[in-house]
C-alpha cells in the first residue's frame, strides 16, 4: 500500500510541477501549433521539454499507483498535488506562503499518512457488471440535472442582465468538471482489475483512452467556469468532487470497502477529511486570510494572493495551465486564473 502511496505522490508532483515548467516555457515561445517550426521551437526549450516529460512521466506512475492499490485510496492522496506544487513554489519560485497555506499542506501530508495506515487492510477490487450501468447512468442523469439548472441559472441570468456568473453557476461548472476528474481514475482502474478478473489486456488501452476523454472534458468544463467565474469557488468544487466521486465510485462499481478493523477505518475515514480539509485551505488561503479579523492578520504573516500562480517577477510565470495528456485525477489541480475572482 505505501508503495502506491509514494507513486501517486510522485505522480501528482510530476504532473503538477511539470504543468509549471511547461507554462514558464511558454512565455517566449510562440501559440503552439502543429507547424514543423513551432513544434521545433518547444521541443528545444529546456523549460518546456522538462515540464513535458515530468508531466508524461507522473501520468505514467499514476497508471502503475491504479493498478497496484484501489482507487478510493489514490484519489485522495493525489489531492496532495496542491501541497507539493506549493512547496515547490515556495522553495524554487521563491514564492511567499501564508500561515494557512502552511496549515493546509501540514493536514494533506497528515491525511495521506492516515490513508496509507487504515489502506493497509482493504482488500483487492472486483468488478461489478451490473453495477456498471448503474454508476454510468447515475453520472449521465447526475450530469442532465446539472446542466438543466444551469441553464435555468444562465436564463435567469440574462433576462436580469447580469454579467458576472453566480455562485451557484460557478458550484455546478467546479462539481461536473471535478466528477468527470473521479470517474477518469475509476475507469482508468478498472481496466486493471477488468485483466486481473481474466478479461483481455486490451482493456487497459481501451480504459485510459475513455479515461483522458473524461479528463478532456472535465478540462472543458472547468475552463468553462473559469472564464467568467471565480476560481476560488470552482477549483474548490472540482477538488472535493474528484476526491468524493473516486472514493464513491470506486466502491460502488469497483467493490473497494471500507477496512474492517475500527482503528484502520477511523484512519482511513480521517485521512480523508483530512486531505480535503487541507485542498480546501490551499485553494482558498488568500481569501481566508482577507477575511480575519485584522488584529489577527497582523499576528500572521501572510503570502502573496498565489491561488496556483506563479509570482509576477522578471521572468517568472503565472498561472499555469492543464494540457490534455494521461491524467487520472491530478491536472485539475491546476487552474487557469483567478484574475476575474471576485475581490
Amino acid at each position: 500500500m505505501w508503495e502506491s502511496i509514494c507513486l501517486t505522490l510522485a505522480a501528482t508532483a510530476g504532473n503538477n510541477i511539470g504543468k509549471v515548467l511547461q507554462k514558464k516555457g511558454t512565455v517566449i515561445l510562440p501559440p503552439l501549433s502543429f507547424k514543423l517550426k513551432v513544434i521545433r521551437a518547444y521541443a528545444v526549450n529546456k523549460s518546456w521539454a522538462i515540464g513535458f516529460l515530468m508531466d508524461i512521466f507522473g501520468a505514467l506512475l499514476m497508471l502503475r499507483a491504479l493498478s497496484l492499490a484501489p482507487v478510493s485510496v489514490i484519489q485522495p492522496v493525489s489531492g496532495c498535488g496542491l501541497a507539493i506544487l506549493c512547496i515547490f513554489s515556495h522553495f524554487y519560485l521563491q514564492e511567499v506562503m501564508n500561515a494557512i497555506d502552511w496549515m493546509g499542506i501540514t493536514l494533506a501530508g497528515i491525511g495521506t499518512i492516515g490513508v496509507g495506515a487504515g489502506g493497509e487492510e482493504q482488500e483487492a477490487s472486483s468488478v461489478s457488471i451490473i453495477q456498471l450501468p448503474c454508476l454510468a447512468l447515475s453520472v449521465v442523469i447526475l450530469f442532465v440535472l446539472l446542466n438543466g439548472w444551469l441553464r435555468i441559472c444562465k436564463r435567469q441570468r440574462r433576462e436580469q442582465e447580469l454579467m458576472e456568473y453566480e455562485v451557484v453557476e460557478e458550484i455546478i461548472y467546479g462539481l461536473e468538471s471535478g466528477i468527470l476528474f473521479g470517474m477518469a481514475s475509476v475507469i482508468s482502474k478498472m481496466g486493471f482489475v477488468f485483466v486481473e478478473q481474466g478479461f483481455s489486456k486490451m482493456l487497459i488501452p481501451l480504459c485510459v483512452s475513455i479515461s483522458i476523454c473524461c479528463s478532456g472534458t472535465g478540462f472543458y468544463y472547468q475552463t468553462r467556469g473559469l472564464k467568467h467565474g471565480r476560481a476560488i469557488v470552482i477549483s474548490t468544487c472540482a477538488a472535493v468532487a474528484s476526491i468524493v466521486t473516486g472514493v464513491l465510485a470506486g466502491m460502488l462499481a469497483l467493490g473497494e470497502r471500507l477496512p474492517s478493523a475500527p482503528v484502520a477505518r477511523l484512519s482511513l475515514l480521517l485521512g480523508w477529511l483530512f486531505i480535503m480539509t487541507g485542498v480546501i485551505l490551499l485553494v482558498s488561503s488568500a481569501r481566508l486570510m482577507r477575511h480575519l479579523p485584522w488584529p489577527l492578520r497582523k499576528l500572521i504573516p501572510s503570502g502573496v494572493d498565489r491561488n496556483f500562480n506563479l509570482r509576477r517577477s522578471g521572468s517568472r510565470v503565472k498561472d499555469p495551465s492543464p494540457s490534455a495528456v494521461i491524467q487520472a485525477s491530478t491536472l485539475h489541480h491546476l487552474i487557469p486564473t483567478p484574475a476575474k475572482e471576485k475581490a
